[in-house]
């Protein structure tokens, strides 16, 4: 992926050190300290021109948010946008947002074990060829790294348009013995999910009626205890509304019987 960016750019980079992170090193373990609270911290790996990330800061002010590309060129799109959001709000930068420029690859480099809460993986390049396997983002290599990096409350959630991308990650998951929740092949087929927040890729492939597959994995300890929790209340509502459903059946029947007999 090539980009051309505008002349100063990395001046411009630099002259915005409250949300462009240029060298995340210096901030591994210590994200809390850069934002100066204790807030959970979600992250997007491969964020683009930052509309997806810009807009969950916005909507989620209690939440911290990283976006991270490797190109320049995205880092100051992402800026532009954030900013904007944010003036919206009359607000001159976004204070739960920083924007880091690093390459993914190197993910154990920027962040501290359980210091991350989520993991947003939106669109990734679906690398189709055999051979590139390794280089999706939801290769057990990448997966391994991620699942340290979260903590008890840790979970990845993936949208992707790529058929043979969601069927590779699901494998990839369930291989690892992961568990799995929200499971959608067509993601916006009753219209559009106005509970989730859209990247830019993701509003053109609406528009072209495209699928949209959508995938959460529950990681941490704490997150799938509440999974399970959630799983034993929604059975128990199912087996009450089954006990109404036939109680309901019985004095129907019984009613019947009553008038055949007069």
């Amino acid at each position: 992926m090539r980009l051309r960016g505008r002349k100063g750019i990395r001046e411009s980079l630099e002259s915005q050190p409250e949300l462009v992170v240029l060298d995340a090193a210096p901030h591994k373990g210590k994200w809390r300290e850069f934002f100066g609270n204790d807030n959970p911290i979600y992250v997007e790996l491969g964020m683009g021109k930052g509309r997806f990330i810009s807009n969950m800061s916005a909507r989620y002010p209690h939440i911290n948010f990283i976006g991270v590309d490797m190109y320049d060129e995205l880092i100051r799109r992402a800026s532009e946008k954030a900013r904007a959001i944010w003036e919206e709000q009359g607000v001159d930068s976004p204070p739960n947002l920083a924007l880091l420029r690093a390459n993914i690859e190197g993910i154990e480099d920027m962040f501290a074990p359980g210091e991350l809460e989520r993991i947003h993986l939106n669109f990734s390049d679906p690398w189709p060829k055999s051979k590139h396997a390794r280089r999706r983002l939801t290769h057990s290599r990448f997966v391994e790294k991620y699942i340290e990096l979260l903590n008890e409350r840790g979970e990845i959630h993936f949208k992707t348009d790529s058929q043979s991308l969601f069927e590779f990650s699901l494998n990839s998951f369930a291989d690892m013995e992961l568990i799995m929740r929200g499971i959608s092949l067509h993601l916006h087929k009753d219209g559009p999910r106005e509970d989730l927040v859209f990247t830019e890729y993701e509003m053109k492939f609406m528009e072209k009626g495209q699928n949209i597959y959508r995938v959460e994995a529950v990681i941490g300890s704490e997150a799938l205890r509440k999974h399970r929790e959630a799983k034993k209340a929604t059975a128990l509502q199912e087996a009450a509304q089954a006990i109404d459903a036939a109680d309901n059946d019985d004095d129907r029947e019984d009613g019947s019987n009553e008038s055949a007999s007069e």
